[in-house]
């Protein structure tokens, strides 16, 4: 099984991280994916810094960064990753890399929020579940009292949804 993991450097997606990590450490045969996503340069970047080449380092330095700490807890954990760094609109650039790279389900984080407040907010997460051709679980975020001593949400906290085709 491959799985990918959306890692924007949030705490919420390191916390979709960790409960990977714990299904593979239970015995889950996974390979793991890590992908950053940063969004395309805007008008004002292009502005300021018109050379595509100096806009691609500071994207891909960005996304490094925000790789660095999900790469630190995999070695803690002794698990390694392929790491993917793209650009464009993150729900299309993370469906396309369930192709390209074969992955069998996602794992990510969610703000579990309202209905409305995710249609408002375009939720990269409601659009993977409506749009994914592989199972995504979400992973909510834990009250700080709800949480394992290794940062892992309790199973009420875990929602998984399969995708439709």
């Amino acid at each position: 099984m491959k799985i990918l993991l959306p890692v924007d450097g949030s705490e919420l997606s390191l916390v979709a991280l960790r409960h990977a990590i714990h299904l593979v450490h239970q015995g889950l045969r996974a390979e793991l994916v890590l992908a950053n996503v940063q969004p395309p340069a805007s008008l004002y970047e292009w502005m300021r810094a018109p050379d595509p080449r100096a806009l691609t380092e500071i994207a891909e330095a960005a996304g490094q960064h925000a790789l660095q700490t999900a790469e630190s807890l995999l070695r803690e954990a002794g698990l390694d990753a392929t790491e993917v760094l793209v650009t464009g609109d993150p729900a299309h650039a993370l469906l396309e890399l369930i192709e390209s790279e074969g992955c069998d389900m996602v794992v990510m984080g969610s703000h579990g929020g309202s209905a409305l407040r995710s249609a408002l907010q375009g939720s990269v997460s409601q659009a993977m579940v409506h749009n994914s051709p592989v199972p995504v679980t979400l992973v909510k975020p834990a009250e700080a009292t709800e949480t394992s001593p290794a940062g892992l949400a309790e199973a009420d906290d875990v929602a998984d949804e399969s995708a439709d085709a």
